[in-house]
């Protein structure tokens, strides 16, 4: 069968790097591709080039057998190649039916475009409300209105990078099941993902990239994740030995309380805060699991300080209430956070990885506000070498790094902050398995340190892998708090449709 996308020899030049260097690939209709490499491979640099978002230094580029050459996403489409990106392409002010607009042709009305992206995302079980804004969208609900727009472009050939990150088992499935009916209607599909069991369910065909260059190529339903970590990152990650926590004391300060907080959200799309009662106590990781959008964001800013709308004494801070806390306060009394959005929130893109430390490290700063240059360039060099993140130095600007890379950095900067409480959300988001296994095993280390750390995650095995108590969030709800060693992923499933109320009237209890 012909080739729908033919690339040879694609090199593209970065100042600091050579994200590809020769590539060579071939998708024919009706494939699920899949692109594996390590974090700052050069996979998102080479799908960019496909679609028409960046311009190879050199190489050819064929579609169904003619040369091209892309100037633009818009020509793309054109020819039938649609994007989703790992890092969103929406405009926060407009709403997620003007969003998807924007890339349709446009003899449809706005008022068509919503009809169909219902109808899509029921069809799919791709949740999507057409008329919210951008910006009150979790990262989960805005990569379902990215997997929407692309789907209602009916493409040739559909790239996914990292589209499953921020979905629920459940959803990963219906994303699947969507996939494989594209693929047997012709549709090829270029499909990027650190998730190897998934591309070893979905694909049937991989291509292996390392350090901008193609290093094999097999078929990933033959082959173990083991041989599939080897080719991708030279080795096999070390396993995690995840030992429990040793037991807290129950008369010791819990290190971070809620009580009974409620807060009414701040915006017409958002969730409502009711009744949290929570305590995390030092030297446990506490879970957080649950379907995103059901107020994952609204407890994350109560408890970071950006929402200090708490009544007194709502949040409590080894005892201290700090439900009025500006997040400064909170970190110098030792409460650290990670937010889930990378760019924008966990870094400012322009800026420098250097620059980005002061965001939250502020060490650096002396009695006057005088910054002392060399030791922001030293923590920033440190926090490179720590954390392995492949960046062109202390000096390259946020935006420029991988997903995955920059993930590594805005951790490893609240780690190595040494934080007495820990509150991090999709800690391994679009992360290679190799820096998985590192930024959990360095969680597992400041849990041992004595650090209280709670995890937001919508990774399942994840939180089961490095929790010790679980708890489920929905409705802007918390359920009870299980012991992991009481938590199955059934359990939670129920759990995170609200349905532990259910439960506990049946006389259940859980401690």
């Amino acid at each position: 069968m012909k080739p729908r996308l033919e690339l040879s020899g694609i090199s593209k030049q970065y100042p600091a790097v050579k994200a590809n260097d020769g590539v060579s690939l071939s998708v024919s209709p009706g494939q699920i591709h899949a692109v594996l490499g390590e974090n700052g491979a050069g996979k998102s640099t080479l799908m960019k080039i496909i679609y028409g978002a960046v311009q190879p230094d050199a190489g050819e580029i064929r579609w169904n057998g003619q040369a091209l050459a892309l100037k633009s996403p818009a020509e793309a489409r054109a020819l039938g190649i649609s994007m989703v990106y790992q890092h969103f392409s929406l405009f926060d002010t407009l709403t997620a039916a003007e969003n998807v607009w924007l890339g349709l042709d446009k003899t449809l009305s706005l008022a068509e475009v919503i009809a169909r992206i219902r109808k899509l995302a029921q069809s799919y079980g791709l949740e999507v409300d057409p008329m919210r804004p951008v910006h009150t969208l979790s990262v989960g609900e805005r990569q379902r209105v990215e997997i929407v727009r692309a789907l209602l472009g009916r493409p040739q050939l559909l790239i996914l990078d990292e589209p499953t990150s921020v979905l629920t088992p459940q959803a990963v499935e219906k994303l699947f099941a969507t996939l494989r009916l594209l693929a047997g209607e012709g549709c090829s599909i270029l499909y990027i993902s650190h998730k190897l069991d998934e591309i070893r369910a979905l694909c049937d065909h991989c291509t292996v990239m390392r350090a901008g260059k193609v290093t094999g190529e097999l078929d990933p339903r033959a082959s173990s994740n083991a041989e599939l970590s080897r080719l991708m990152i030279g080795s096999e990650p070390p396993p995690l030995r995840a030992a429990p926590a040793a037991a807290a004391r129950k008369s010791e300060l819990p290190a971070l309380a809620l009580r009974r907080l409620s807060l009414a959200k701040s915006q017409a799309f958002g969730t409502t805060l009711v009744d949290l009662e929570l305590e995390l106590r030092s030297g446990e990781i506490l879970g957080v699991a649950g379907v995103s959008g059901n107020g994952q964001q609204e407890l994350m800013a109560a408890l970071s300080g950006e929402d200090p709308r708490g009544e007194a004494g709502s949040v409590q801070l080894f005892g201290q209430d700090i439900a009025r806390s500006s997040a400064r306060k909170r970190r110098h009394l030792g409460l650290h956070f990670v937010p889930e959005e990378r760019l924008g929130r966990g870094a400012v893109p322009d800026l420098s990885l250097a620059q980005n430390t002061l965001l939250t490290r502020t060490e650096s700063v002396g009695r006057w506000g005088w910054i002392r240059l060399g030791q922001v360039q030293h923590l920033a060099e440190s926090l490179i070498a720590r954390f392995n993140v492949r960046a062109g130095g202390a000096g390259a600007a946020a935006r420029s790094l991988s997903g995955g890379n920059l993930q590594k950095f805005i951790v490893g900067r609240e780690i190595s902050a040494a934080p007495k409480v820990l509150i991090i959300a999709q800690p391994t988001w679009g992360v290679d398995v190799g820096a998985a296994a590192q930024i959990r095993a360095e969680l597992l280390k400041l849990r041992d340190s004595g650090c209280a750390v709670l995890v937001l995650s919508e990774e399942l095995d994840e939180l089961f892998e490095i929790s010790d108590r679980l708890v489920v969030m929905a409705q802007g709800r918390l359920s009870p708090v299980l012991p992991i060693a009481q938590a199955n992923r059934e359990l939670v499933g129920e759990w995170m449709s609200g349905l532990w109320q259910a439960g506990q009237q049946g006389g259940a209890r859980y401690v």
